[in-house]
C-alpha cells in the first residue's frame, strides 16, 4: 500500500470523466488499498480515484468516528438510484479543495448499486452524511467539484484563493 498525492483545484485532471472499470482484479483492489490509506493519511471520510489521478470509476469511503474501529467502503461503478426529493443542507469539504467548507444542498436520501471490494454487486440505502458523501463522490467521477454546487461568486473566490497559496508554496 502506498500514499498517493491527491490532485488540488484547480488542476484540469479533477474535471476529467471516470471510466467504468471492467473486473475488479488485484490492480483495482490494489488501487482502493492506496486510496483508503491516503484518505486516512489526509483525515478525509471519501476519495474518488480521479483525486489521485486515477481516472476509473471507483470511490472509498469511511465514516466511522474518531473513537471508532475504521470500516471502510469500496465503491466501484457506482450508481445513484431513487434521489428523493427532499433536500438537506451539509457543511461539505473536500480533500481536493483543501481548508474551503461550504454548505451544500443535495437529495437527503438516495440507494446507491455497486461492485464492493470483491466485484460482488450490493446496493445500500443512503441517508444523512452517507447520502452526502457518496454523492459527493459520485460528482468526482463526473468531473464536478462541491464548488461547482456554489454561486459563481463564491466559486471564483475560492479558487483565486486556492491558486494564490499553489503559487506562494511553489516560490517557497
Amino acid at each position: 500500500m502506498a500514499i498517493r498525492e491527491i490532485l488540488t483545484a484547480p488542476d484540469p485532471r479533477l474535471r476529467r470523466i471516470s471510466t467504468p472499470v471492467e473486473v475488479v482484479d488485484d490492480a483495482v483492489r490494489a488501487l482502493m488499498d492506496d486510496m483508503v490509506e491516503t484518505m486516512y493519511d489526509a483525515k478525509g471520510i471519501g476519495l474518488a480515484a480521479i483525486q489521485v489521478d486515477v481516472p476509473r470509476r471507483v470511490i472509498v469511503m469511511d465514516l466511522a468516528g474518531e473513537d471508532e474501529e475504521p470500516s471502510p467502503i469500496y465503491f466501484v461503478n457506482p450508481e445513484i438510484l431513487d434521489p428523493s426529493g427532499e433536500t438537506s443542507l451539509y457543511q461539505e469539504g473536500c480533500l481536493s479543495v483543501p481548508e474551503f467548507y461550504e454548505e451544500v444542498e443535495r437529495p437527503a436520501k438516495c440507494r446507491v448499486r455497486y461492485l464492493d471490494y470483491n466485484g460482488v454487486e450490493t446496493t445500500l440505502d443512503a441517508e444523512g452524511l452517507f447520502a452526502t458523501c457518496i454523492q459527493h463522490e459520485m460528482d468526482h467521477l463526473n468531473g464536478v467539484l462541491f464548488i461547482d454546487h456554489l454561486s459563481r461568486l463564491k466559486r471564483d473566490r475560492i479558487l483565486r484563493k486556492l491558486k494564490k497559496e499553489q503559487r506562494l508554496a511553489a516560490m517557497a
